[in-house]
């Protein structure tokens, strides 16, 4: 039984693994000027330095500056939201834990438009770096609210729509009192996720953080693995918990930041796709967490498809689509098996 199931689970990751760059190619071939998988392969080919194929400029332009970015944007950031949901799921051992229903997505939207709008620490920090101190912060709020509630993982949950509520209304108000109305426009429209502005810095500086977030997390696998049995079981295991939660908590609010800066708040990723994953490869988090990763890169890419061709010659924000998607299926996963009850 064992090995049939590390056969499958193996499979899994292979598939996810090999079909990743088939998809991210399929996506950057669609959009308003329809380009053919063969062009769309020579051109970023020709971009990656392999080859040197004669393509018309406005195509190459269009593939390999635009879409390809734009999909290894959405790529990443499914992942980095996904492995971010397994994590804070399995820390604070409640199943509907994830960035944006804790908060977490929503200070580092107020963090971000701070810099951006009212230029608060624009000398020393980035865009990111707002974020991730605004991510910081409200994390630190939502625990100490918490606290007050009682503590358990349940109210984590209430604190964090609170949180969240709270820190989104900051966000309209900074919006609607310090941007004009095209700036009004542009940042409500970043805030409901959009990858249309996604350049190559943007995804590049994207992916290297969330890789790197990866494999610090995955070297934790077997310590999150003894937090399903309570803080207290691993502690008697050797595990320094209070440090771990630490460390998982700034590299989560680390990787939530880099992507609200980059493409705004983004829901349900790193809620319903934690779920699909242990139904498929179990609980072990050395198994879930690249699988969950891998199926994050594919949900995003799929949610991007469906905001740029859901009506013809306008874009949607992916925000939208990913509740729209998530809500139902996390609603049909909640049917189908129930909330665990630790």
């Amino acid at each position: 039984m064992r090995t049939a199931n590390f056969i499958r689970v193996a499979l899994i990751f292979m598939a996810g693994l090999l079909s990743l760059p088939v998809m991210m190619v399929f996506s950057a071939s669609i959009g308003d000027m329809p380009i053919s998988l063969t062009d769309t392969t020579r051109a970023i080919t020709n971009g990656l330095g392999i080859t040197h194929y004669d393509l018309p400029p406005v195509e190459a332009g269009i593939v390999w500056q635009y879409r390809m970015s734009r999909a290894l944007m959405a790529a990443c950031s499914g992942g980095g939201l996904a492995i971010c949901g397994l994590v804070l799921q399995s820390l604070l051992r409640n199943p509907l834990a994830e960035p944006y229903l804790l908060g977490i997505s929503a200070g580092a939207s107020t963090g971000a438009v701070v810099v951006m709008l009212l230029g608060v620490g624009s000398s020393v920090v980035s865009v990111g770096g707002g974020a991730f101190t605004g991510a910081c912060l409200a994390f630190a709020f939502i625990l100490l609210l918490s606290r007050g509630m009682g503590g358990n993982t349940g109210r984590i949950i209430l604190a964090g729509i609170a949180g969240t509520q709270l820190f989104n209304a900051l966000t309209s108000y900074i919006v609607s009192t310090a941007a004009n109305a095209e700036q009004s426009r542009g940042v409500m429209f970043w805030l409901l996720g959009s990858l249309s502005g996604v350049r190559w810095a943007d995804a590049i500086l994207c992916s290297v953080v969330i890789l790197a977030g990866l494999l610090v997390i995955m070297r934790y696998a077997r310590t999150l693995d003894t937090f399903s049995f309570g803080s207290e079981v691993s502690a008697t295991l050797g595990t320094q918990v209070t440090a771990v939660r630490i460390v998982l908590l700034l590299i989560t609010a680390l990787i939530t930041a880099v992507i609200v800066s980059s493409i705004g708040a983004v829901g349900f990723v790193g809620l319903v796709i934690p779920h699909v994953t242990r139904m498929l490869a179990g609980h072990r988090h050395l198994v879930t967490l690249p699988i969950a990763f891998l199926a994050g890169c594919h949900f995003m890419i799929i949610a991007d498809l469906i905001s740029r061709t859901l009506i013809a010659h306008q874009v949607l924000p992916v925000g939208v689509v990913t509740a729209l998607i998530g809500a139902p299926a996390f609603a049909f996963i909640l049917y189908q098996r129930g909330v665990p009850q630790r």
